[in-house]
């Protein structure tokens, strides 16, 4: 019996189907500056062989896709952002499906909070996201733009699900540090901040972290469960079962056929399963 058979698995970080990879990733590749980066499809491509390829062919309904892939591997709930219209579509047509997430810019400054305070008003989102070595300019995770994000976040009850570690395209990754986590933990110990996208090469870093502070938690975007970080596992498997969260990165750059069958070999204790699927995740994005 696999670990997987009957958990509601709520994945908190899914997409859709992109009709134009290349436009949707240019916000990225305009501040790349090697050759390869322009012609990926997705700028962190040559990480992923199942990246995206911009074929252009015409496209069915990507939210319609989604949920047949979610409903094909037993993802209960699916966190997505809400910029497009597909994320928008999703949340108000399948709210018992989708949650919304807001990506925001901290360089709008109150324009970025209005669009929070908008978003959750309207959309009803349960989180928000940023990209700090994705942005124009870049701005750091303890950059003080960052803090009226952060404040905002505290003030609505909202998680905020941030990149932290080198980012796969290829541009500065010095804002994304995962000790400046710390900064911001200390200066906001209310607030729920789930880190995305490995804290690599400073894992160990985030587990310590992670035991410092209480409302700091990891989520497994953009990693085949079988290249999980060992520091990673380990914490759940101790102190940690209740920080670790389950995120694929379906469609970006791995497919939910991959994730699900690698699952069940990551070694996670019988007792962390429940917790690591849906648990945790329940609890951080307000879901109970």
């Amino acid at each position: 019996m696999s670990v997987l058979d009957g958990q509601p698995i709520i994945d908190t970080m899914i997409g859709f189907p992109m009709r134009d990879p290349k436009a949707t990733y240019a916000f990225i590749t305009r501040n790349t500056k090697d050759a390869e980066s322009a012609d990926l499809a997705m700028p962190a491509g040559y990480l992923f062989k199942d990246a995206p390829s911009g074929d252009g062919e015409p496209l069915p309904d990507p939210v319609a896709v989604t949920l047949g892939q979610m409903d094909a591997h037993g993802i209960a709930v699916g966190l997505v952002g809400v910029r497009g219209e597909d994320g928008r579509r999703a949340v108000t047509e399948f709210p018992d499906r989708f949650v919304g997430s807001l990506s925001v810019d901290p360089n709008k400054g109150v324009d970025a909070l209005r669009e929070i305070t908008a978003a959750h008003r309207d959309l009803g989102i349960r989180a928000v996201d940023v990209f700090p070595a994705g942005l124009s300019p870049q701005v750091a995770i303890n950059d003080k733009k960052m803090y009226p994000v952060y404040a905002k976040c505290v003030e609505l009850g909202l998680p905020i699900f941030v990149c932290a570690g080198i980012p796969g395209p290829r541009v500065p990754f010095e804002p994304q540090k995962v000790e400046y986590l710390d900064e911001v933990m200390y200066d906001f110990p209310e607030l729920v901040l789930v880190t995305r996208h490995g804290c690599e090469p400073w894992t160990d870093l985030a587990v310590k972290l992670m035991l410092r502070w209480p409302n700091l938690y990891y989520s497994t975007s953009a990693f085949a469960p079988k290249y999980y970080p060992r520091d990673i596992v380990d914490y759940a498997n101790s102190r940690g079962a209740d920080k670790i969260l389950y995120a694929g990165y379906y469609p970006m750059g791995l497919t939910l056929d991959r994730i699900t069958r690698e699952l069940p070999s990551v070694p996670f204790k019988d007792e962390v399963w429940p917790k690591f699927l849906h648990g945790n995740a329940r609890r951080v994005l307000g879901l109970d």
